[in-house]
């Protein structure tokens, strides 16, 4: 299994990154790739183009509804229903409660039945009811934020040994809690937001991580590998990573644009 990380600025796009955006890939036993994009914010249609295949998608995971994770579905929907050789089959979408409204707000008055009707078939998560998507399995979990967030547990075949499995977990936003000791847990590779410094936003709670934070719930849970993302332009990476590291002696890794990683 592998990701790409299309977009990981937080809460708006910076000069180098587009909002949330990442490909989960993985290969089933006959050879055949297949693509899971986790959130779609503000400016992450365009790499998605560089990296991956808007007529290449299998499925799409919503962590939840704010413009910086969901904004360009919206033109993605653009994209999949005007090309040349005409409109793609409806995609299947997962995310919380009121997903197809939000995706027909963003659309506006271009034909919104056709944005979601047309081109995603729309899902609400259900933490009891795991997704299977090829070689896959997407198992949400409920977060801590200040509208209703899922984060997502992603368990496939190990890229270099297909019987084995690998897993990849990514916060979506959430503070510290239940879900995401649960994301944590035995973690190939936790993807997780570390919007907050700490000192700095000490008074607001139940919204956001700070990368301390999210270490120590990764050191909790015996993540292997922490990749911090969700990355706000006006914070000090160094200090975001410095952050981690007092609490995490695992492998910590700041994403980045075009980043790639195999489990």
């Amino acid at each position: 299994m592998r990701l790409v990380v299309l977009g990981c600025a937080g809460s708006f796009p910076s000069a180098a990154s587009a909002c949330s955006a990442y490909l989960v890939q993985a290969d089933d036993e006959a050879g055949r790739t297949w693509t899971v994009l986790l959130d779609l914010g503000n400016g992450a249609l365009g790499p998605l183009q560089r990296y991956g295949d808007v007529a290449a998608l299998d499925a799409i995971g919503l962590s939840h509804l704010h413009s910086d994770h969901v904004a360009d579905m919206a033109v993605l929907s653009v994209a999949r229903r005007y090309r040349p050789s005409g409109p793609l089959p409806a995609l299947p979408v997962w995310g919380p409660t009121g997903t197809a409204a939000r995706l027909v707000e963003l659309a506006g008055d271009d034909d919104p039945a056709a944005s979601t009707d047309g081109q995603f078939d729309v899902h609400t998560w259900d933490p009891a009811a795991p997704v299977v998507v090829g070689p896959m399995t997407l198992t949400p979990v409920a977060m801590t934020h200040s509208v209703p967030c899922f984060g997502v547990r992603v368990t496939g075949p190990s890229e270099g040994a297909a019987d084995r499995s690998v897993t990849v977990a990514y916060t979506g936003d959430t503070d510290a809690g239940a879900g995401l000791d649960a994301l944590a847990t035995d973690a190939d590779l936790l993807l997780a937001e570390a919007a907050f410094h700490e000192g700095r936003d000490d008074a607001f709670r139940g919204i956001h991580l700070t990368a301390r934070r999210a270490g120590e719930a990764a050191a909790r849970g015996g993540t292997r590998h922490l990749v911090l993302t969700h990355l706000p332009a006006w914070n000090d990476p160094a200090a975001t990573e410095a952050e981690a590291r007092a609490v995490y002696d695992g492998l910590t890794t700041l994403a980045a644009p075009g980043d790639r990683f195999y489990l």
